[in-house]
């Protein structure tokens, strides 16, 4: 996440989302995280990925 965060390139950064997506929904399924919380976490990493130029 921290690595997706600091992406300025955004065809990089697109390749990293669904990785990184999928690690917090298997986060969220084994109850290390919270259900919202990691969907709080996918909306804010995909606004962030949609801003970059």
């Amino acid at each position: 996440m921290k690595e997706l965060r600091n992406e300025e390139d955004k065809k990089v950064a697109q390749e990293q989302l669904p990785k990184v997506v999928s690690l917090l929904d298997k986060l969220a399924k084994k109850n290390i995280i919270h259900k919202n919380k990691a969907a709080n976490l996918k909306s804010k990493l995909t606004k962030h990925v949609n801003k970059l130029a």
